[in-house]
């Protein structure tokens, strides 16, 4: 019954094969599994690729659904690159992820004291490259506490493109003053990538501002654990204190050891449903502010 909910929506974030990591499911996968239960597209998240071309091979195998791809703006990328974000634009992607596992704040928090009690698929890559004595350069976007001219020159591609801003893994000052830079250089579409990760960790206070800045709040149903920084308790008070106007329920799944990223979503919407939140809110979260990004 809680499929229904889903009617229409996108998942803009989902870890499916072929990667470097196991997946769980591959493009193909997912994309039958979505036209079973009704759902309209997906973005494919590599942290180490782009994956503009697998989203269009998808399309042609469903042309009825709308496959997303996107960029990372890792090392393996050039990190801060404009011609990649460029060449991923003119190759049809839609999303640009600032850096995740190379950004300077994931790679001091994954290696500190406070690291992740369970490491993730991209993490355990990192510790087995720093086994070897590969180098880990961290990402930072701000020089002088100010964003550098490749920032910038991204942000200003994101918007002549109309693509997706999404924040990746950076530390809670560049995060808001991203969002603020690209408010500056009129990008329409930001989502903040799962907010509440135990290496970005914003309070319910500090997203509220970023929306307050016009970004969206990706909640991810992969992340909602105490191993990840927060509990169900935790987004539903989030959810109610931000609103529903602001917020997209994404999946963030894919990982071998967790539930396929549909059934993910399909709790998502179950557990919101039985803790107070209407089919309205819950459709304006999972259907509505993800089709805005997506087709707006």
């Amino acid at each position: 019954m809680y499929e229904k909910l889903l009617e229409g929506a996108y998942d803009l974030h989902v870890h499916t094969g072929p990667d470097i990591s196991k997946r769980s499911l591959d493009d193909i996968d997912y994309a039958q599994r979505l036209k079973k239960i009704g759902m309209k597209g997906f973005g494919i998240k590599s942290h180490y690729f782009c994956t503009a071309e697998r989203a269009r091979l998808v399309k042609k195998l469903y042309p009825e659904l709308n496959p997303i791809g996107a960029i990372t703006l890792n090392n393996s990328v050039g990190g801060i690159n404009p011609t990649a974000v460029e060449m991923a634009a003119k190759d049809g992607a839609k999303i640009v992820w600032m850096p995740t596992f190379d950004a300077e704040n994931e790679i001091q928090y994954m290696f500190s004291q406070t690291g992740y009690e369970e490491l993730p698929p991209w993490a355990q890559v990192q510790f087995e490259r720093r086994k070897q004595g590969k180098s880990q350069t961290g990402i930072t976007i701000l020089e002088n506490g100010k964003l550098k001219d490749s920032v910038h020159e991204v942000l200003a591609l994101v918007a002549e493109n109309n693509l997706i801003l999404a924040t990746g893994h950076l530390s809670k000052p560049e995060i808001f003053a991203l969002v603020s830079g690209a408010r500056d250089h009129n990008v329409k579409k930001v989502m903040v990538t799962h907010p509440t990760f135990s290496s970005i960790a914003l309070s319910k206070e500090e997203q509220k501002e970023l929306t307050d800045l016009g970004a969206f709040m990706e909640e991810c149903f992969g992340c909602i654990t105490p191993e990840y920084g927060t509990t169900w308790e935790e987004i539903y008070e989030h959810i109610r204190y931000i609103g529903p106007d602001k917020i997209i329920l994404s999946s963030d799944l894919g990982q071998m050891n967790n539930p396929f990223p549909d059934e993910g979503l399909i709790t998502f919407v179950k557990n919101l449903s039985e803790n107070g939140f209407t089919d309205s809110e819950i459709r304006r979260m999972a259907v509505e502010n993800t089709t805005l990004l997506a087709e707006g």
